[in-house]
């Protein structure tokens, strides 16, 4: 199936393991903060995992690649990305994937009524994954709606609402991952706290010799092993050109040992 509409494109991951179909304007595509909260993945992972706010399904998609034991459900509230999402589900590059894969579309701040209502039950998932919006609530966002929602928090407490759902999700012992601004660390380890451990920071440098521009946290629900920080990540040497993590990014063939 191609892609339906010419305001969608349709795009391939990993050396066309899965495919997206994403807006080609006005909206948050995806990129490799998704591949980076994926490649956290094990390829030998089981049970259900979550992608929390999953837009056009990447991370989603691409943990489904990845593992093929797990079954992965996507959340996510707003129609035109929930429409995406099920519009990559149903392409034929994606036909081997599509069994493991459900769409659900509801908003996760929801109360815990309306999320149980709309298929998402707490202490149901084994791994919640997330690319949540991490920009700062006043910054200068995007005019356009859908990449606002996509990459603006609404205001201040919104990650510490978003970690207190991702733990209501989880099963005891589950794995959480996402991916933040390291400005985001501070109100991210305040909302852990009680809920999750054996925290990993990696660091994440678009290029080598400058300041971390992404952070990538691994954590497990109701552990409390202590906090671990990680050898950094490099995209790119002082030059610009890309390194070989970087490389293996991009193909699908990273594994980040989180």
């Amino acid at each position: 199936m191609s892609c339906p509409e010419p305001s969608l494109s349709q795009d391939a991951f990993w050396r066309g393991a899965f495919h997206l179909v994403q807006p080609r304007k006005g909206a948050y595509r995806s990129g490799m903060d998704a591949l980076l909260v994926a490649s956290g993945v094990a390829a030998d992972a089981s049970g259900h995992a979550l992608d929390m706010g999953a837009g056009a399904g990447a991370i989603g998609f691409a943990v489904a690649a990845r593992a093929p034991a797990l079954r992965v459900v996507l959340a996510e509230k707003t129609a035109e990305m929930t429409s995406c999402a099920r519009a990559g589900l149903a392409l034929g590059e994606n036909r081997g994937l599509a069994g493991r894969i459900s769409i659900i579309e509801a908003d996760l701040l929801a109360p815990r009524a309306a999320r149980e209502a709309a298929g998402l039950s707490d202490g149901s998932f084994d791994h919640v994954l997330s690319n949540p919006p991490f920009y700062p609530h006043g910054h200068r966002a995007s005019p356009a709606p859908l990449r606002r929602e996509a990459l603006s928090m609404p205001d201040d407490a919104f990650l510490a609402r978003w970690l207190h759902v991702a733990s209501a999700l989880s099963r005891h012992g589950a794995s959480f991952l996402c991916i933040v601004a390291p400005a985001c660390l501070p109100s991210l380890m305040s909302a852990m706290d009680g809920r999750f451990g054996a925290v990993g920071l990696l660091p994440v440098h678009a290029r080598a010799g400058r300041p971390a521009t992404r952070l990538l946290v691994a954590a497990r629900r109701g552990s409390r092993a202590p906090l671990r920080m990680l050898p950094a990540l490099t995209l790119a040497d002082a030059d610009g050109a890309a390194t070989a993590q970087a490389d293996m990014l991009s193909d699908g063939t990273l594994h980040l040992d989180l």
